[in-house]
């Protein structure tokens, strides 16, 4: 694969991610999710995550109510969060476009 072909790969890492309010169920849970936020650490971990959530109806009740998880560990949608021009807007200047993101020194 040449250069270029790697650089264009890496610009679609997070295309097509799901909006905030998303209800999900993860592969194994048997409880239903809502994404919370979206490429993203958890405190005190170098991994970058695609998505942070909470338990739905509950929401956020403590810090020990976030889960991270990446796109594939998502089993089934059942609701679409909402979506306004805002939204396509900063899918389409920034996360259509975002390559590979790393933490350096704490930070994303």
């Amino acid at each position: 694969m040449s250069m270029s072909q790697g650089k264009k790969e890496e610009k679609i890492v997070y295309k097509n991610m799901y909006p905030i309010g998303t209800i999900i169920r993860v592969i194994g849970a048997e409880r239903f999710m809502m994404i919370t936020g979206r490429i993203v650490t958890a405190e005190g971990d170098d991994t970058v995550y695609d998505y942070c959530g909470c338990l739905y109806p509950e929401g956020i009740t403590g810090a020990d109510s976030m889960f991270f998880f990446n796109r594939d560990a998502i089993d089934q949608v059942y609701f679409i969060g909402f979506q306004d021009a805002q939204e396509i807007q900063f899918k389409t200047e920034f996360l259509n476009k975002l390559g590979k993101v790393e933490v350096v020194n704490g930070e994303l």
